[in-house]
């Protein structure tokens, strides 16, 4: 039987992350946007999408990051950093963080659980998962709705947070929803 309690976090399924030629690019980006999409509509009203976009002044450790990647140097309304999917009536969460983590996805999702899909495994999404976990919050992590910079890392960040348990479940769409 389905457990769709809570709500579902779509981390960061924007353009950028999709693009082949991007240095951010998700390799497997088009193969999780089903599985993402059934979520989505399995979870109804329950859904909130994150967006990652550059500050407009990058601050400590960021202004190294930018000087390595200085194409993301660029407005929150630009095409790189549009989602892919429409978010329809669902909230949309922007941050200049990693981790989406914090206040204003807390008030959103209360005491949990909350489960995760979308990109990278292995940076936005691990950044998001372990800080609600590490604050009580139940989280449930779709295998298979997530995809990293690669399937290596994609494997290791899964490792990492399932090293959580039982604080973080890893699942999959298939057993999420019901087979």
């Amino acid at each position: 039987m389905a457990d769709l309690s809570g709500w579902l976090v779509v981390v960061d399924l924007q353009r950028v992350f999709g693009d082949p030629d991007s240095p951010w690019t998700a390799p497997r980006f088009e193969e999780v946007r089903p599985r993402i999409r059934r979520l989505v509509a399995g979870f109804g009203e329950r859904v909130v999408f994150t967006r990652f976009v550059a500050p407009a002044e990058p601050q400590g450790a960021w202004a190294a990051y930018y000087d390595r990647y200085p194409f993301a140097l660029q407005p929150p309304d630009a095409p790189l950093y549009e989602l892919v999917e429409d978010p329809g009536p669902a909230l949309v969460q922007t941050a200049t963080t990693l981790g989406k983590w914090g206040p204003e996805l807390a008030e959103v999702i209360g005491g949990g659980p909350l489960t995760v899909a979308g990109v990278a495994t292995d940076c936005c999404v691990v950044s998001t998962v372990l800080p609600a976990a590490d604050a009580g919050v139940p989280v449930r992590v779709v295998t298979d709705a997530c995809a990293g910079s690669s399937d290596d890392e994609h494997g290791r960040a899964l490792h990492l947070m399932d090293l959580y348990a039982p604080l973080v479940e890893l699942t999959t769409t298939a057993d999420l929803l019901g087979r």
